[in-house]
């Protein structure tokens, strides 16, 4: 049975996307429309309690971007990371820096996690 959301994740999850940040956007642009790889992903997607930046549903994948606040967040982001992970998801994290510098050694990271060909379907800068 699908997971149905609460009215408060999906709102909120609609502010994230509308506020997201460049590193985010480069890399929605790579992921979305199954560009990489042939998977699909969602963004700012609800993981109750959590809003992962990008999903993968169907192999239970949670990338995260860190922005420069990771510093004053770690221990916050490691505990929900733990949490993420005991409820059956694997999470990826990158850097601004990661994705900004290279998106596409992210996207192919990505790719070879899950044990694919890291092919791109689409250009894959904007």
């Amino acid at each position: 049975m699908p997971q149905r959301h609460t009215p408060q994740a999906i709102a909120r999850a609609r502010e994230l996307r509308k506020r997201q940040t460049e590193a985010e956007s480069l890399l929605w642009y790579v992921l979305r429309g199954r560009r990489l790889s042939g998977l699909k992903f969602r963004r700012q997607f609800p993981v109750e309690p959590f809003i992962a930046d990008f999903a993968c549903v169907e192999e239970r994948l949670i990338v995260e971007i860190d922005g420069g606040y990771h510093d004053y967040t770690c221990a916050d982001d490691q505990s929900r990371q733990q949490r993420l992970e005991q409820s059956g998801w694997k999470v990826l994290r990158f850097t601004n820096e990661d994705v900004l510098d290279d998106v596409e050694a992210v996207a192919i990271a990505i790719a070879r996690h899950l044990n694919r060909d890291p092919t791109f379907r689409r250009k894959l800068s904007p």
